[in-house]
């Protein structure tokens, strides 16, 4: 196993930055998610990483050896690395067993040690009833296994995994999420996990990387990117957060809607224009008016929707912004009521950027 780096990394195709100079560390042993939307340049520092594309600048460490430079660039073979890719990639007329071992027998291994490498794979991913089959015969998600056995078998420094469950259906997606983990807490191996679906991010990363526009907006633990979102991209983007618009009264306190809001998180600056972050589960509505002023804004039910575990409201307070609550089913307000909505001062988050 060996640690990433990327310094400085930039790709262009033409006039268009991709990656616009990312930096990252990616330490012994760490699963490191790129999470982001369609076109955030993840895919592509991946496909760097690979050695698929060469970088216009910047460059690729891994452990003692520059991998990818402006000046050089290792081809894929030459890095021992794994990808996994969306669509598998498994040989259709080959076994279980065939298609596992066969980045074994291309190293040409001898037949006893590849046959103790295979079973003891085949045991850790729970494939040996179906070792004789062909991938045809299988599930999205057995092929999915197998397409990990088949990268973690040749015992590769570094695993590439590029939305790997992707073509998988939700209870499925759900279930694999928590065996990718598994096998990693097995193995350890330092791996780069691309994704644009926040779940499967934050089960299974150590770290997420937030990229936007090709750069990484912010980098920290899931439990960090969720509570202590630094930008209004990552608050929206993680978790569907509101983003209040006002204006700062003084370090820790936002004029907004007639109201007055207390908020943690960046110090603000008085005059100017401070957003702050609430997700919709934190926000308290209610038909009566609450004893405390400090924040609390009164605001009109726009939509009600009941999604069984919850009802789910867009709101529109005096200055017309308009905010989404969840509450639990017992709370049943009608589309046009008058509510008082409780934004409590330690879920308010005042963003930096």
């Amino acid at each position: 196993m060996a640690a990433v780096e990327l310094r400085g990394l930039v790709k262009r195709f033409g006039s268009f930055v991709a990656v616009d100079d990312v930096s990252l560390t990616i330490d012994h042993g760490q699963l490191v998610c790129l999470l982001g939307p369609s076109g955030c340049g993840k895919t592509t520092t991946l496909r760097l990483i690979a050695g698929f594309l060469e970088p216009t600048d910047g460059e690729i460490r891994v452990g003692e050896r520059v991998v990818s430079s402006r000046a050089r660039t290792l081809p894929p073979e030459q890095r021992n690395m794994s990808m996994i890719f969306q669509s598998y990639a498994l040989w259709p007329h080959m076994t279980v067993a065939e298609n596992i071992v066969y980045g074994l027998r291309l190293r040409k291994m001898d037949r006893d040690t590849i046959a103790k490498k295979l079973a003891a794979i085949l045991a850790t991913t729970k494939l040996e009833p179906l070792a004789q089959r062909y991938p045809g015969e299988l599930s999205g998600g057995q092929q999915q296994r197998v397409a990990l056995a088949r990268a973690l078998i040749v015992g590769p420094e570094t695993l590439l995994l590029d939305e790997p469950l992707s073509n998988l259906d939700a209870n499925l997606r759900e279930e694999m999420r928590f065996e990718i983990r598994r096998l990693h807490d097995e193995y350890r191996y330092t791996t780069v996990y691309v994704t644009h679906d926040q779940s499967e991010a934050m089960t299974t990363a150590d770290l997420i990387a937030v990229m936007n526009a090709g750069k990484i907006d912010q980098l920290g633990t899931p439990e960090d990117i969720y509570a202590r979102p630094e930008s209004e991209f990552v608050a929206r983007f993680i978790g569907a957060a509101n983003v209040i618009k006002g204006t700062a009264r003084d370090e820790s306190h936002v004029e907004f809607a007639g109201a007055t809001l207390q908020v943690v998180g960046a110090k603000l600056t008085a005059g100017q224009s401070a957003p702050v972050a609430i997700r919709q589960h934190e926000i308290l509505l209610s038909t009566q008016a609450p004893t405390a002023q400090q924040n609390t804004i009164k605001a009109t039910v726009t939509r009600q929707v009941y999604l069984g575990m919850n009802r789910d409201y867009m709101v529109e307070t005096p200055d017309g912004t308009s905010l989404r609550v969840t509450t639990p089913t017992e709370t049943a307000v009608d589309k046009g009521s008058e509510v008082w909505l409780t934004l409590p001062p330690a879920r308010c988050r005042a963003l930096s950027r």
